[in-house]
């Protein structure tokens, strides 16, 4: 059983900055591959961003490479999205999840714990 609870999302202007967190309970956090998806009013829950139970392989979606940055430190057992240049489509719940399968996957169905959600709104 993995709990997670994310933070650090809010309201930020176009351009700016914003640092999401994800603490995961447990031990076994080094376990799953991690994953961050978002969703917008009226829209599906769709993938942002993966991450291997490593750190070593990552995967993003194209509008946002170069911009956001997922990492994870399973010392302390948190995965991190560093969030940068944001604009008002970013604007969405973020979720982490955790995957079974090592690598992170980018499906949500693959994924068997989440978390709350964190609201980020972009203004322009």
């Amino acid at each position: 059983q993995v709990r997670l609870v994310e933070s650090g999302g809010g309201l930020v202007q176009a351009g700016g900055s914003l640092r999401l967190s994800c603490a995961a309970s447990g031990r076994s956090f080094s376990s799953y591959g991690m994953g961050w998806f978002r969703q917008a009013p009226g829209k599906e829950r769709d993938v942002v961003a993966t991450i291997s139970l490593s750190g070593s392989r990552t995967y993003y979606i194209d509008s946002v490479k170069g911009r956001f940055t997922i990492s994870r430190d399973n010392a302390n057992h948190t995965l991190y999205l560093e969030m940068t240049s944001l604009k008002p489509e970013d604007t969405a719940i973020y979720y982490c999840a955790a995957d079974p399968a090592t690598w992170g996957r980018r499906r949500a169905n693959d994924y068997i714990y989440w978390g709350q959600g964190t609201q980020v709104t972009v203004s322009s």
